[in-house]
């Protein structure tokens, strides 16, 4: 898989005024005191069953002792203790890189495409300080964001599973205090120029291979069958995965002496295909013997799961998809139990799950071996809708107020989570990012369309909350496509109208029109009146972002007249606070005022579906009143919108009121009120990287002038 080259990459960030910080972790910006971020610390645990690697850690020692640009890349075949070694190092050495330490996994070799650079820039550009919406969609520009964060810093990264140097390449900082690890089952000559270090790592020898068993199984166990255990390792050929494979299976059966399992395994009939070491040995025996001694149900279980369209998996998808244990909770945590039990299953954190790499394909080979066609299609189809079940759960509770069109699963579902609040149904949107992202784009692959339609919508609460406009914008896409190709023209309007706005938000305003114009249109052609109004509207909000006023407030107040029309107040209330925020902006602050006192009416009936827009009415007023110079009602209602925005979370509009409240004391000549203000505000806008943050830093500058407002 091609990507891009070190010419490619060369350019610079336009339109960032930010600097490298003295701080770990975080970003400043020029004249701004920003609060520092955590130092990241991004390193996977170490291996439990770590052995030995003297020879491989000594020679890291040397490398990193040498300094400069440190690249080493550790090269071997899968399975071969790269990762464990790496962070083996890692991890005995953080002291030596204070400003912290950057993990990714590439995912060279899987079943899944190599991991874009640009993702994992994007990770690392957050791990360090940079809020989603200020950060590039170029790779250009990301790379010269992250050299600019990087430079002279002590860091650690570590760059697992790499598939070729071109995806290495945009990874590397910017400094001759760092370190870069990288792991691969390539040799990555076409690092040498940018100064790396080839290290092979290859199986473990005889000694250290049985050792890695005693770890396993238990010293006395392995001494009293000594020799077996040798030919054990042997027959595992030192490969480090293949051997806890063997262990796992020997602590789960404590009679089974080791001398059995040798005889059992001289057999290579059903040795996992392209996978053997140079001597012809081979890692499928290890994984079937373990998978034989599973029970049906934990059998099933295992290959059903390598079917997984992401990378980790929760305990409620196990459930999902755990066919005859459906519902049975208990039975499927002793089946999972097994699959640990055995090392087939890898937990990465409570009730999180994951495959190795080699694992996830014999599983997958065995589900094609054993399972219909229709059977894996029905697993594949019972994981997505699972996704689609939980996210519309979370959905419901965010956003409850939304249009949705309704779905028919092929079957009842058990798993799914149910969702006590806004913050768990968040959290879980967050932590379930990639696996829905993922979901979306297997059902589109898979030509589910409705199905993929679905994931795209139900992505929206998460999409309203983090503002990260590189997945908007894919999610939208993907949902206009899948709109097309399911033949549901009210569908593609409701994508089109969301992917206009994504498209204004990253400055595409062209684009933005399109669609604007295009979603119209379809809710036209849908004989939808509310959607044709809704789509109208956000045309008005690009009119006004775009300097057109005139046109947006004739669009506002046609869209307002026909909204009172029809049943839905909520949008009703939304008309009057967009009309009376542009009012307010245009210099009519005593025209905006009866809309806004109309929206506070509104909301006020709706703050338990809608408590975000109903302290946006608040700010929105204290903006009229000031206007108006009625100081004391526009002090009252900012702070009870810094009040309530503060609760929810939403930190960009929290700066907002703050700053009418260092307006207010700057018009009645309390400085120091008004510097605290602007201050705060500042601080929070620094630490959001927003484009308002010059126009605070502005009037600090006046006050500190004598300047009045």
């Amino acid at each position: 898989m091609p990507f891009g080259t070190s010419n490619e990459l060369s350019g610079s960030v336009t339109g960032l005024s930010v600097q490298a910080g003295a701080i770990h972790g975080g970003v400043h910006f020029t004249g701004v005191a920003a609060e520092p971020l955590p130092t990241p610390r991004q390193l996977p645990a170490p291996s439990p069953h770590f052995t030995d690697r003297s020879r491989e850690m000594s020679e890291l020692d040397d490398l990193f002792a040498e300094g400069g640009n440190v690249v080493a890349v550790l090269c071997g075949q899968g399975g071969v203790g790269k990762s464990a070694l790496a962070r083996q190092w890692a991890h005995g050495r953080q002291a030596r890189f204070p400003d912290g330490q950057l993990y990714v996994g590439l995912r060279g070799f899987s079943d899944d495409q190599p991991l874009d650079p640009g993702v994992a820039l994007t990770a690392f550009l957050r791990a360090l300080g940079v809020a989603p919406e200020r950060i590039p969609l170029d790779l250009a520009e990301q790379v010269a964001l992250y050299r600019t964060l990087t430079v002279n810093r002590a860091l650690l990264v570590l760059l697992d599973d790499a598939f070729s140097a071109g995806q290495v390449r945009p990874l590397l900082p910017a400094s001759t205090s760092a370190m870069v690890m990288v792991t691969s089952r390539r040799r990555l000559t076409g690092l040498i120029p940018e100064g790396a270090r080839l290290l092979d790592v290859g199986p473990l020898p005889a000694r250290q291979a049985v050792a890695l068993l005693g770890r396993m199984v238990g010293r006395e166990r392995i001494v009293s069958e000594s020799e077996p255990a040798e030919e054990l390792a042997g027959i595992c050929g030192g490969l480090p995965i293949a051997l806890l494979v063997a262990a796992g299976r020997l602590a789960s059966r404590p009679k089974l002496t080791v001398r059995r399992m040798v005889a059992e395994l001289a057999d290579e009939a059903q040795r996992l295909a392209g996978l053997s070491l140079e001597d012809d040995m081979s890692v499928r025996t290890m994984f079937n013997f373990s998978y034989q001694a599973l029970t049906p149900g934990a059998a099933a279980l295992y290959r059903r799961l390598a079917l997984h369209p992401g990378t980790e998996f929760g305990l409620d998808l196990v459930v999902a998809v755990a066919g005859p244990d459906r519902g049975q909770r208990a039975r499927v945590g002793a089946a999972v139990g097994e699959l640990l039990n055995v090392s087939l299953l890898e937990e990465v954190s409570e009730d999180r799950f994951r495959y190795h790499d080699l694992i996830e394909l014999h599983a997958r080979e065995l589900a094609e071996q054993y399972d219909t066609p229709e059977d894996r299609q029905a697993t594949v189809r019972a994981m997505l809708e699972f996704y689609l079940a939980a996210a519309r759960r979370a959905d419901l509770v965010v956003t409850p107020y939304r249009r949705r069109l309704p779905y028919v699963y092929l079957q009842p579902l058990d798993g799914p989570p149910e969702f006590t609040d806004r913050a768990a149904a968040l959290g879980w949107l967050e932590r379930e990012r990639i696996n829905l992202m993922e979901a979306g784009r297997t059902a589109l692959r898979l030509d589910y369309h409705e199905l993929a339609w679905q994931l795209s919508d139900v992505m929206w609460p998460l999409l309203l909350y983090v503002k990260n406009y590189r997945d908007r914008l894919e999610i939208d896409e993907r949902g206009v496509q899948a709109a097309r190709a399911w033949g549901n023209v009210w569908a593609e309007a409701d994508m089109l109208k969301r992917l206009s706005r994504a498209c204004s938000r990253v400055g595409d305003q062209g684009a933005a029109e399109r669609h604007g114009l295009a979603a119209v249109d379809r809710y036209r052609q849908a004989g939808d009146v509310q959607g044709v109004i809704d789509a109208e509207e956000g045309l008005a909000t690009l009119y006004a972002d775009t300097s057109r006023e005139e046109l947006a407030a004739e669009v506002y107040a046609r869209v307002l007249a026909e909204r009172r029309a029809l049943p839905d107040v909520r949008s009703v209330g939304l008309s009057c606070l967009n009309l009376g925020t542009l009012r307010t902006r245009t210099g009519r602050p005593h025209d905006a005022l009866p809309l806004l006192v109309e929206a506070r009416k509104i909301f006020a009936e709706l703050t338990e579906i809608d408590p975000y827009n109903t302290a946006r009415v608040l700010v929105a007023l204290a903006g009229a009143h000031l206007g108006t110079g009625d100081l004391d009602a526009a002090e009252e209602s900012a702070d009870a919108a810094v009040f309530r925005l503060a609760e929810l979370g939403a930190d960009n509009e929290r700066a907002e009121a703050v700053c009418l409240l260092g307006r207010v004391a700057q018009r009645r000549g309390d400085v120091d009120a008004a510097r605290r203000h602007f201050r705060e505000a500042a601080d929070i806008f620094a630490a959001l990287d927003s484009p308002r943050l010059p126009d605070v830093l502005r009037r600090l500058d006046e006050l500190a002038g004598g300047v009045g407002e």
